[in-house]
């Protein structure tokens, strides 16, 4: 007979009972962790990471030049809109401008006085010309506007003539606004680093400098900020708003490298007229980020379970639960461990989805109206099955977490039954922050917080344009072109749900 043996025959009834008891909370506890550990490590093996490195390499160098070349001319800028007095140079040297190469076509575009009759009735005549050459962009072809206005003069009492200059959104400058929306359109939609148009320009005949592309990136981010502040209080009016966060990498000044910073996303609410959204790029993902942007505004919020979106519930924002994520936790455990509880989880949370997609052209009224005769009884049946099936599961596995978080914000999730306007999830504004997280793959990281905003800035009139069917390059190419001229009372004409272009 063995130790072990020879201990167990000297226990009686009640201590055996009570170790076999303990044995079973041991060893229900540990399967518990182990299945923890292997639907963790499930949902791991599904990443795909990049390569992570520290190394400073020249590409982000790229970036980071072009990055002080944009923010520094953005300064400037506003630095002279807010002093009437002349601004000096930058103290960065400023090469003397090169002619543009003769080898490129050149188009001329005419300005001439309306009236040539001199107020003492003489018929003035042409003395001379001023030319201004500013260069254009088709994408792979450069093209030179020349810009003639001509002189008129009256011999009899010398009065001079001439058309003035037109007002264009960066003062003296030669980039066309096509080039302007080019550049913009290829860094913030398509992309692309301004180190990589650089190349691209090259091969179509004109390497244009990325230190002058930057320039004119700062200058335009500056100038369309009036455009983006008016499609924030746009957004701000009405009731519902999506909300959705997610990480860029920003370089920490002095330091060499990069702490995580996140670009917020907000839009209408997916059943609003309005087409939009807007991104603010901020330092860390802490609440007060989502306050400060929120306001006053009191309405339904769309968001997911974050703690940043609490503290705005307890000042009267009404919160809306997102049912894809409840739906997600379901179906990361179903694909890693083929739970028979995620399975019918998922089945039931379908059929209220088949629902939504056969109310998703009705009007608010009639979508209230389906959702209570249709939706509510299953959500009412798939709540009564959550509670019933907690009582049976472990706590701290991955089948309880999934039910806990349902449970947990069931009120939430549901909002949706008892409101026609209230969207059953959070995907609208999800596909609106997807193209950001393409660009973080070419971007690197935010040379600054300058720099986010700005881009941010620049990502919300682009993606806004493409919601509302606009080509982004169109678009911004009629913006930069009206904007020196519009009227500050008017700039909303611009926003792109309302903009019509110039015939």
């Amino acid at each position: 007979m063995d130790v072990a043996t020879d201990t167990l025959s000297h226990l009686n009834a009640d201590e055996l009972r009570e170790m076999v008891q303990s044995l079973r909370q041991t060893v229900s506890f540990k399967q518990a962790t182990i299945d923890k550990l292997t639907h963790e490590n499930a949902l791991l093996k599904r990443l795909k990471f990049a390569a992570q490195s520290e190394r400073f390499s020249a590409e982000q160098r790229s970036l980071l030049e072009e990055t002080l070349d944009e923010d520094t001319q953005a300064v400037h800028d506003e630095m002279a809109e807010l002093n009437t007095e002349p601004i000096p140079a930058r103290v960065k040297d400023q090469p003397k401008r090169q002619p543009l190469p003769a080898h490129l076509p050149r188009i001329d575009i005419r300005h001439e006085p309306d009236v040539t009759t001199c107020r003492c009735g003489c018929q003035m005549q042409r003395i001379g010309e001023d030319v201004a050459e500013k260069l254009d962009y088709q994408p792979g072809v450069f093209s030179v506007e020349r810009h003639v206005r001509g002189k008129w003069a009256c011999a009899q009492c010398e009065t001079l003539v001439q058309a003035p200059v037109a007002a264009h959104v960066i003062d003296k400058g030669i980039p066309t606004t096509g080039l302007l929306a080019q550049v913009l359109v290829a860094k913030f939609a398509d992309h692309l680093p301004l180190y990589r148009q650089e190349a691209i320009f090259g091969r179509a005949g004109l390497a244009i400098p990325r230190s002058t592309l930057g320039a004119w990136v700062g200058s335009c981010g500056v100038q369309l900020q009036p455009l983006v502040d008016a499609l924030k209080a746009d957004i701000l009016t009405h009731r519902v708003v999506h909300a959705d966060e997610t990480p860029v990498q920003m370089l920490q000044p002095g330091h060499g490298k990069t702490h995580r910073a996140y670009l917020w996303a907000y839009a209408a609410g997916a059943f609003e007229d309005t087409k939009a959204v807007v991104y603010d790029f901020c330092a860390s993902r802490a609440g007060e980020n989502a306050k400060a942007f929120l306001g006053t505004w009191r309405g339904s919020l769309v968001c997911d379970d974050f703690s940043g979106y609490k503290q705005l519930m307890v000042q009267g924002v009404t919160e809306v639960g997102c049912l894809a994520h409840a739906r997600r936790k379901f179906f990361d455990l179903h694909t890693a461990t083929k739970s028979p509880v995620a399975q019918r989880a998922l089945e039931h949370i379908a059929q209220v989805y088949e629902i939504e997609r056969e109310l998703k052209a009705c009007s608010a009224e009639e979508r209230q109206r389906g959702r209570q005769e249709h939706s509510k009884p299953l959500l009412d049946a798939l709540h009564a099955w959550l509670l019933l099936t907690r009582q049976k599961v472990t706590d701290g596995t991955a089948t309880a977490k999934a039910l806990d978080y349902s449970l947990r914000r069931w009120q939430a999730l549901t909002r949706f039954v008892d409101d026609g306007q209230l969207p059953v999830d959070n995907n609208h504004i999800e596909n609106q922050i997807r193209p950001i997280a393409i660009g973080r793959n070419n971007w690197l990281f935010a040379g600054s917080l300058r720099a986010g905003q700005r881009g941010a800035a620049v990502m919300s009139l682009i993606q806004s344009a493409r919601l509302n069917g606009h080509d982004p390059y169109a678009y911004l190419k009629d913006v930069l072109t009206r904007l020196p001229t519009q009227r500050a009372s008017l700039v909303h004409e611009l926003l792109p749900h309302r903009w019509q272009p110039q015939t």
